[in-house]
């Protein structure tokens, strides 16, 4: 990977279909967290629904602790939301019993607080169940029939699950900055250091999604695969696969995973793991960067199941509202319909 440039990982579908401007305003760009449940009313925490535009949400969670007179590290929320976007999510911090937090000093056009409430525990990452996406594609050019097709396609197989380019950094900093760091170059900050691990485990997490693209297994299962329940999330593993197991893949019940790699398990087996391997096989300054970092193996799906995919076009304007899980992200399903913005 020269330069740590990405590669021009596989599509799914038929597409790109054409070219749209994405992101020309935060209108465009809407996301809504999805907490599915409902704090109780009380309790030592503060949770506040906030609405933020034009901010990231570490941002957000220093003002807010600035606000509250507490450290940056007692303010938490449950995902990592866009900047160049208007985003609805939950903020949590310990507040005296009694108090609400002032926010009479906030500039509204940037962060809004819409409620306040009390819940006895913290929340912490991935306690949503999913984010709600409403996005407007600007002035599209090319094959408006394909384009309906892959949206089709995509509210009935899902997408693949790729990391989207945020992961990986402006341009790809956040690659090159490991790099650097694997080669012994450089000694990050460890807050970096989360950074820059998670990039790594990204790219090879969508290279192993690439190669099952390319033959095919994506969304169906291999001898030796670990399967994630789609309600639960949790993985088991597999033998050889039966039309039973592939059924329930296809209705999107269950669904292959693929590695954020680490040392132990949980690890695939038989043609799974062997897929695995060959595509690791010449990843070394990653794989032992994250060895010597005592990584912990995990797994992702490789499908993003979409819930709820509306679209409408206004003239040349197409309008898609979706559901995602925690984790995926809305870029992806993007790529799959548009072309790159430079391309």
């Amino acid at each position: 990977m020269p330069n740590d440039t990405l590669p021009n990982w596989p599509r799914a579908f038929a597409g790109p279909a054409g070219k749209a401007l994405v992101k020309t305003c935060a209108e465009d760009f809407i996301v809504e967290e999805q907490l599915g449940f409902a704090p109780e009313g009380q309790g030592q925490f503060v949770w506040l629904w906030v609405e933020k535009r034009g901010a990231n949400t570490d941002w957000v969670a220093a003002r807010l602790a600035q606000l509250a007179g507490v450290a940056r590290g007692q303010v938490s929320y449950a995902g990592l939301k866009d900047r160049h976007a208007i985003t609805r999510q939950w903020f949590c911090l310990p507040l005296a019993q009694g108090r609400e937090l002032d926010v009479s000093a906030l500039d509204p056009t940037e962060l809004r607080i819409l409620t306040q409430c009390r819940h006895p525990h913290r929340l912490r990452r991935g306690d949503h169940r999913a984010n709600r996406f409403l996005l407007r594609l600007r002035d599209f050019s090319g094959d408006r029939a394909l384009a309906e097709r892959i949206v089709q396609q995509i509210g009935q197989q899902g997408f693949p699950n790729y990391f989207g380019e945020q992961r990986f950094g402006i341009d790809n900093g956040n690659l090159s900055a490991a790099r650097r760091w694997f080669s012994g170059e450089t000694r990050p900050q460890r807050k970096e250091q989360g950074f820059y691990l998670s990039a790594v485990r990204a790219y090879l997490f969508n290279q192993v999604l690439a190669r099952r693209l390319e033959q095919g297994s994506w969304n169906r299962p291999l001898a030796g695969d670990l399967l994630e329940v789609a309600e639960s999330g949790h993985c088991f593993p597999i033998s050889e696969p039966d039309e039973g197991l592939i059924q329930r893949c296809a209705r999107g019940e269950l669904c292959p995973t693929g590695p954020l790699y680490g040392g132990g398990e949980p690890r695939p087996r038989l043609q799974a793991a062997q897929l695995e391997a060959e595509v690791l096989a010449g990843q070394g300054l990653w794989t032992q960067g994250l060895q010597r970092q005592r990584m912990a193996s995990d797994r992702r799906a490789l499908v993003c199941v979409v819930k709820d995919l509306v679209s409408e076009w206004s003239e040349k304007d197409l309008q898609l509202g979706f559901e995602l899980p925690p984790g995926a992200y809305a870029t992806a399903l993007l790529r799959e319909l548009l072309q790159p913005a430079s391309a």
